[in-house]
């Protein structure tokens, strides 16, 4: 009796862990010299995060202390999509980083040709932002994960539900 194995291919953001770095960066802005008296924020809503500062410069810093600390926790910077620079109130600058959750179809379907392309006896299916592959042969499964981990894609994707 042969039965079906199966993972699923999901591209997800830890909030709680990027809620963590936004903490450390607020921190890190608080007690930093070149700081001093700016006024730089970060605020997290559901699907994004703003950052406003007092200028340009300050702003990429701001940005460029949150990528190494999203780093440090172990969040991929391949899920943020940066805004463009908005001019704000009293001179300030603001930027948008847009947090993408999950597979978009157009990535999806590239990953499904992918698979396809491998000619491992494997099926996969998009099921709405995440994708099932199956296949009989756990070593075929295991393939696959290595080559989407080799493919140059501009998300981060995570294996789970290994069944």
């Amino acid at each position: 009796m042969t039965s079906e194995n199966s993972f699923d291919i999901v591209s997800k953001m830890d909030m709680q862990e990027l809620t963590n770095a936004v903490h450390q960066t607020e921190r890190e802005i608080e007690t930093r010299f070149d700081f001093k008296d700016s006024k730089s924020s970060l605020k997290l809503e559901k699907e994004a995060l703003t950052i406003a500062s007092e200028d340009e410069y300050k702003l990429n810093a701001v940005i460029d202390i949150l990528q190494s600390k999203m780093a440090k926790r172990g969040l991929s910077l391949k899920n943020v999509e940066y805004g463009k620079l908005e001019p704000a109130s009293l001179g300030s600058v603001r930027q948008r980083l847009s947090l993408k959750q999950g597979i978009d179809q157009d990535n999806a379907k590239k990953i499904n040709i992918l698979i396809r392309d491998s000619k491992l006896k494997v099926k996969s299916q998009i099921q709405g932002d995440q994708i099932r592959v199956t296949g009989k042969n756990r070593d075929d499964l295991q393939a696959i994960i290595q080559l989407l981990r080799k493919a140059d894609l501009p998300l981060e994707l995570q294996f789970t539900n290994m069944k």
